[in-house]
């Protein structure tokens, strides 16, 4: 049997603690912890899905990938050919020339575009940085950038404000193509746009990935848009992952009790179908200061008292299914029909 290659991005016991400061010294009192021991592989050419709710840390995973902020610790190692690069040890300049390679979709293209710039200056900017000095050969390739995303070459003089906001992240979409890169790490790309335009963005994003054999990490909230697009799926709360699978079997079997509760909110199209709401109770876990055992225990149905005791790692419980629940192997979960 012919072994798996190594995966192209690897993040290994990832953390990023934010300090609290208070006094009138400003001294440290507390941290937070935004992103606590994340560990995940994705493959060349596969689309992982990492969702949550809102402050669940998805972001800022994906900002310490990109080193867009710097990780407290751990590891997360891009491979360039036969090698892999652990990207929070590299220099500045070598960081440059690695991000060539790594690029990411912004959540809000309304404020992710320059509004003084023109769509030719706006997807240029990253060819000038990386040396493309000729004006004429950056515009040729912004045209050809333009034409990938389903835009017309005749708007590379125009503002993004004479742009719809599907438009705009078609923009976005392109500034992140323009130097070829391996990975996109797209941060709730169609969570600021309207449900009629987020299918074409889903459908253009899956067919650049197919056509330009694209990899990528797809931050969202929205499970029924994961659905669509993404192999797998990790599931975080309170900076960590609770549930990782792929995406049939996490829709259909979910071993974690967050991601049942997630899955009852999803609507179904389906005519007749009333799935059992699973409404939690209290509020998401303190960051700064999270719960003793497992942190999802005080909202959990299922919770008993060894749940607040023992502190649950992410472990295998089916081939290719992992889990962070004391009860994973006992609970039998509601899903999603296909």
């Amino acid at each position: 049997m012919a072994s798996l290659p190594p995966p192209l991005l690897a993040v290994r016991d990832l953390k990023k603690h934010f300090p609290i400061l208070g006094g009138a010294f400003r001294k440290v009192v507390g941290r937070v912890r935004a992103v606590d021991g994340v560990s995940f592989e994705i493959r060349e050419g596969e689309c992982l899905g990492l969702v949550g709710e809102s402050g669940s840390g998805k972001t800022t995973v994906g900002r310490c990938i990109l080193r867009a902020i710097e990780p407290t610790s751990g590891q997360v190692l891009f491979r360039l050919g036969e090698k892999a690069v652990d990207v929070r040890g590299v220099r500045p300049a070598q960081l440059k020339e690695l991000r060539r390679h790594m690029q990411m979709i912004f959540q809000d293209p309304y404020s992710s575009l320059n509004p003084r710039m023109t769509v030719l200056d706006i997807i240029g900017e990253p060819l000038l940085v990386h040396g493309m000095r000729r004006r004429r050969e950056r515009e040729d390739r912004v045209r050809e950038l333009l034409e990938q995303v389903g835009l017309k070459p005749q708007h590379l003089r125009r503002y993004p404000h004479a742009f719809s906001g599907g438009q705009r992240q078609r923009i976005g979409i392109a500034r992140a193509l323009a130097l070829h890169p391996k990975l996109i790490v797209a941060d709730e790309p169609v969570s600021a746009l309207d449900v009629s335009v987020q299918a074409q963005v889903l459908n253009l994003l899956a067919e650049l990935q197919e056509r330009l054999g694209l990899t990528y990490l797809f931050i969202a909230h929205n499970l029924g848009v994961v659905r669509h697009i993404c192999d797998r799926v990790a599931v975080m709360y309170v900076g960590r992952l609770v549930e990782l699978a792929a995406v049939d079997r996490l829709f259909a079997a979910p071993k974690h009790p967050y991601t049942e509760a997630l899955l009852s909110a999803v609507p179904v199209p389906e005519p007749g179908h009333r799935p059992e709401r699973v409404l939690l109770t209290g509020e998401v876990a303190d960051p700064s200061n999270p719960p003793s055992g497992c942190h999802f225990h005080p909202r959990c149905r299922y919770a008993r008292p060894e749940c607040g005791q023992q502190v649950p790692e992410l472990r295998e419980v089916e081939p290719g299914h992992f889990a962070r629940c004391l009860l994973a192997e006992e609970l039998s979960l509601g899903g999603m029909p296909g």
